[in-house]
């Protein structure tokens, strides 16, 4: 679903119906009030704001959407008659992923929105890290193992999310208080093997993946398909 917040309702008008003839679902609003009720009920994919409303502008909107983490990862598209090199800059400072200004072609429009599109999903599959039945969604920073979720201390949960981005890797302990705790950290391997070993427990049967290295350290093996680790 994209959303377009534009208060000139043949501009609205035309791009809702070029976007739906494109093959997009598509919602229009004419100002912020409403846009602000229909984005906590619909899953949005993207957003195309005008700069130029009343009531509340688009770079308000903007930097609200960006200051919350249910919509910061929203791609967002600003539209606007206004050709000033400040309005850009400002709204690429506030998270702004692509600027449009008016007139603009409609094939160009869809161009970009696609290309937008790409990108966003490529991020968000980069996003979710998966061996077996273990999953994490490092965007809403949940874990879940055969669906339920399961509740990780922060260096836990970055253990874990090292493992899952490295199967097969093996680290000596001395690396992963590197990469986890920090070059700064002071203290002792034995620190690793204790956040090791709770995380096994709070992993169940899956946290058999975890192995131990002899004379190394540990990795996270690579869960067979066919493996039934339960």
């Amino acid at each position: 679903m994209i959303f377009y917040v534009e208060d000139d309702s043949e501009i609205r008008n035309l791009i809702l119906y070029t976007l739906k003839t494109s093959g997009f679902e598509a919602k229009g609003f004419s100002n912020a009030l409403d846009f602000y009720h229909d984005l906590e009920m619909e899953n949005v994919e993207l957003i195309m704001l005008d700069i130029m409303l009343p009531e509340e502008d688009g770079l308000t909107i903007l930097k609200k959407l960006k200051q919350d983490n249910r919509y910061k990862d929203i791609p967002v598209i600003m539209c606007t008659a206004k050709g000033s090199e400040y309005d850009k800059v400002t709204g690429f400072e506030l998270g702004a992923d692509d600027y449009l200004a008016k007139p603009f072609g409609m094939m160009e429009m869809v161009a970009r929105i696609k290309a937008l599109l790409r990108r966003s999903k490529q991020k968000e599959e980069i996003k979710i890290l998966k061996n077996g039945s273990i999953e994490i969604d490092d965007i809403r920073h949940v874990i879940r193992n055969s669906g339920v979720n399961v509740d990780l201390t922060y260096k836990e949960y970055e253990l874990l999310k090292l493992f899952l981005s490295n199967l097969e890797k093996a680290y000596t302990r001395d690396q992963l208080l590197e990469l986890v705790w920090g070059m700064d950290f002071v203290g002792e391997s034995r620190t690793i093997d204790v956040h090791v070993g709770t995380l096994r427990t709070k992993l169940g049967n899956e946290g058999k993946l975890i192995e131990t290295v002899r004379g190394v350290g540990y990795k996270m093996r690579k869960a067979d398909e066919k493996e039934n680790i339960r």
